[in-house]
């Protein structure tokens, strides 16, 4: 069966890649360990995929239809650190990545890379800046204090919070009156006895 196991580390976490281009998924080993397995979940298959098994003297062993162009995977002397490398990234290589070791009659996995191919890579948002001008210093604000400074004072905010006390203040008159006409009652009662 299928174990997944903290002995197993696995770095990046999730990778967002153009297609076309490659990626690396590092494993490390708490334990040094002979060789690493290299499975593939897809959720569209709904299963795992055996892609590789790799030993630290360089010896690779490839799980059926699986390309050598596509898929390497490498270790290192210390038994400890292993890699996978996938390049020519398509649409059908997403799913999640796990590196795994076999040991007491289980797979024990590790913690999973999450790779999700797109057409391209989303671009950052463009800053927009004061043109320079000889009279004046440069003033930049940033999105956060401005909406510190609304936030504050913005009738958003406060025309709400006024209702909201303004209606608790006008349901707090019936039941300070009730509680004076007690009190005067109880008032009368002592003074009559």
């Amino acid at each position: 069966g299928f174990c997944t196991n903290l002995h197993l580390s696995q770095t990046p976490e999730h990778i967002l890649a153009p297609a076309k281009s490659k990626t690396e998924i590092r494993c490390k080993l708490q334990k040094e360990h002979a060789g690493v397995y290299w499975y593939h979940w897809s959720q569209e298959r709904q299963g795992f995929q055996f892609l590789v098994f790799s030993n630290p003297v360089g010896k690779s062993n490839y799980g059926i239809n699986i390309s050598q162009k596509k898929f390497s995977a490498r270790g290192t002397s210390s038994f400890t650190s292993y890699s996978l490398h996938i390049s020519d990234l398509h649409a059908s290589d997403n799913g999640t990545y796990y590196c795994s070791i076999f040991q007491s009659s289980q797979l024990l996995l590790g913690s999973g890379t999450q790779l999700g191919v797109v057409d391209a890579l989303p671009l950052p948002p463009k800053t927009t800046q004061a043109p320079l001008s000889k009279k004046k210093p440069l003033r930049y604000t940033t999105k956060g204090k401005d909406a510190d400074s609304k936030g504050a004072c913005s009738p958003l905010v406060w025309v709400p919070l006024a209702t909201t006390i303004l209606v608790l203040l006008l349901s707090l008159i019936p039941t300070a009156h009730r509680l004076h006409r007690l009190r005067r009652r109880l008032w009368l009662r002592i003074h009559k006895q």
